[in-house]
């Protein structure tokens, strides 16, 4: 693992495309939209930091946060609902 002083731009930005790739990952809209939306906020929310512990922490939680994501979109994957959701049924989004 990178030490706090060497956690790079391209590092982050990697932990952020891979959290919102794994997001896709999931089948139910509603564990998919909440993972993606999780990842923008934690992103957003640790834009400002500076102090490079808070960095190295931040995205240390961020790598943890990712392969929890992983696991669970596996898992996810055997037990998928049959239905789908209605935000993705054909019939709710021509009526809008």
């Amino acid at each position: 693992m990178a030490s706090s002083s060497t956690i790079l731009r391209t590092e982050i930005l990697s932990l952020y495309r891979s959290l919102l790739r794994t997001a896709r990952q999931f089948c139910d809209y509603s564990i998919r939209e909440y993972t993606k939306r999780r990842a923008v906020d934690a992103f957003r929310e640790n834009r400002n930091l500076s102090d490079p512990s808070s960095i190295s922490a931040a995205f240390s939680d961020g790598k943890d946060q990712l392969d929890v994501a992983q696991r669970q979109a596996i898992v996810y994957f055997f037990y998928a609902p049959k239905t789908k959701s209605v935000m993705e049924t054909s019939s709710y989004s021509s009526s809008s």
